[in-house]
Parts: C-alpha cells; sequence; structure tokens
C-alpha cells in the first residue's frame, strides 16, 4: 500500500496519540502539560504555541474520538467520525515546504489550537484509508494483554501484534512453552501406562 510521506507522518502520530491513552497496566501518557510538551517534540509537531490546560483537555478529547474510528465496525461508521473530527477542527488545507521538508499539505487552519491541528491532520490521514478500501488496516494488538493501536502496513494484512518483537514473539515463545509442557505430559502418561502395563505382565506371571 502506497501511503504518501506526510500522511505515513500523521498516521504515525494518530497511533502514537491513541496509545498514550490509559490502560490497566500503563498510566495515561498525557497526564499533565509536561508530558503534552514532550509529546509534541517527541513527534516533531510544528507550528504549536504556547500549551495551556484547554490543549491537554483538548487533546485528550481527539484522542478518544481517534481511538473511536481504530473501533468502528465499518468504513460508513469511521466515515462519520472523522467527518465530524476534521469539520469541527474547520479544516483548511495549505501546501507547505517548512523545515527541509518538500512539499506537503497541512490541513490544520493557521493558528489552530492543538487539538485542532492534530484532529485535521489526523483526521484527513485516517479519511486517506478510508478512502482507500483499507479500514480494516486499523487494528488493535491481538496480544490477549496489550490493546495498543498500530496501521497494518504489510502486503496481505496479516500483522496481528502491535510489535513482532515483543508481543509477537512474547505469544510465539508462550505457545511453544505450552506445546512442549502438553508433550511432556502426554509423555509422562504414556510412561505410566507402559510401566502399569508392564508390572501387569510381571504379576500375571507370577
Amino acid at each position: 500500500m502506497q501511503i504518501p510521506h506526510d500522511t505515513r507522518r500523521a498516521l504515525d502520530v494518530v497511533v502514537a496519540l491513541v496509545n498514550t491513552a490509559a490502560e490497566p497496566d500503563q498510566p495515561d501518557g498525557l497526564s499533565d502539560l509536561s508530558s503534552l510538551r514532550g509529546f509534541v517534540q517527541e513527534y516533531a509537531i510544528s507550528d504549536v504555541g504556547e500549551l495551556g490546560v484547554r490543549d491537554l483537555a483538548g487533546v485528550r478529547t481527539v484522542r478518544g474520538k481517534f481511538a473511536q474510528v481504530f473501533a468502528a465496525p465499518n468504513s460508513r461508521a469511521a466515515s462519520t467520525l472523522i467527518n465530524e473530527l476534521v469539520a469541527t477542527a474547520g479544516t483548511t488545507p495549505q501546501l507547505t515546504d517548512h523545515d527541509g521538508y518538500d512539499w506537503h499539505v497541512h490541513y490544520f487552519a493557521p493558528g489552530a489550537s492543538l487539538g485542532d491541528h492534530l484532529a485535521a491532520d489526523g483526521g484527513m490521514a485516517l479519511a486517506f484509508i478510508v478512502v482507500s478500501g483499507e479500514e480494516e488496516r486499523l487494528r488493535r494488538c491481538e496480544a490477549p494483554d496489550c490493546r495498543r493501536a498500530f496501521v497494518d502496513l504489510s502486503r496481505n494484512r496479516s500483522r496481528r501484534y502491535c510489535d513482532s518483537r515483543t508481543c509477537g514473539n512474547r505469544l510465539h515463545v508462550a505457545a511453544y512453552r505450552a506445546r512442549r509442557k502438553e508433550a511432556d505430559a502426554h509423555g509422562s502418561e504414556q510412561e505410566e501406562i507402559v510401566d502399569g502395563g508392564e508390572q501387569q505382565q510381571g504379576a500375571d506371571h507370577r
């Protein structure tokens, strides 16, 4: 699947934002303004002014709406959510080549709040996925103890885990150990049957 560079970057931010949500074994990754500033810096989000409490609340709201798109049962439901996102954000497409990047499109309006900024660019990136008929690539990790979001960019849409080196390998190891345990248990049962048979034959010869 071919995705333009700016769309791919926006999708990366969407996924990262969704994955900051609190989970049973994970605190909220956007618990305060300091963590929000860290998120902005880590993902090099441009045209961001001074951040305040309203920005934190706004970004958390957008995070929740992005999560709903990942949970949408079909493309129509996803498109309704995305339309609401980009409409509320006041989307205003603009060509830009800032910070050494080639020409690309920003969808957030000049002077937009951080929440609207993320909603506009992230919403349009998600719209690209839906328009391409690829909404099923918006997934959650299938590991029982992990619900991290990811975009499956594999050729045959076969990716099941957020990270094959962690969740994937961990489940493969667990499955292997379970098979070994079952095989060992089965082997012990067979030995008991053999031993029991030999003991019975010995008794019959007495």
